[in-house]
């Protein structure tokens, strides 16, 4: 079914969170596009997505998809500011 779907694709983020995800779906269908918008909650961190698409089941991969780039973007800033300025002479100097 669509949730279930829903649910395993969502679950494989959870790999990238620290904490365990809380997600919330919504599905609608606007004019003839299938739209999903998903908030996902791990840890302190929100993330937002939203897609519209001609299927569902391509809204929720989409969807997925963004979630996705936008949790590896965090995870990179995290992991550069904890490391702090680089001695190897970068940008700037």
């Amino acid at each position: 079914t669509l949730k279930s779907y829903a649910t395993d694709k969502l679950g494989k983020l959870q790999k990238y969170l620290k904490a365990p995800l809380q997600a919330q779906i919504t599905f609608a269908i606007e004019a003839h596009l299938h739209c999903v918008d998903v908030s996902l909650s791990a840890g302190g961190e929100h993330h937002l997505g939203r897609a519209e698409e001609e299927d569902m089941y391509a809204s929720i991969d989409v969807v997925v998809d963004k979630l996705h780039r936008q949790i590896n973007r965090t995870n990179e800033q995290h992991k550069n500011y904890r490391r702090g300025p680089q001695p190897d002479g970068g940008p700037g100097e």
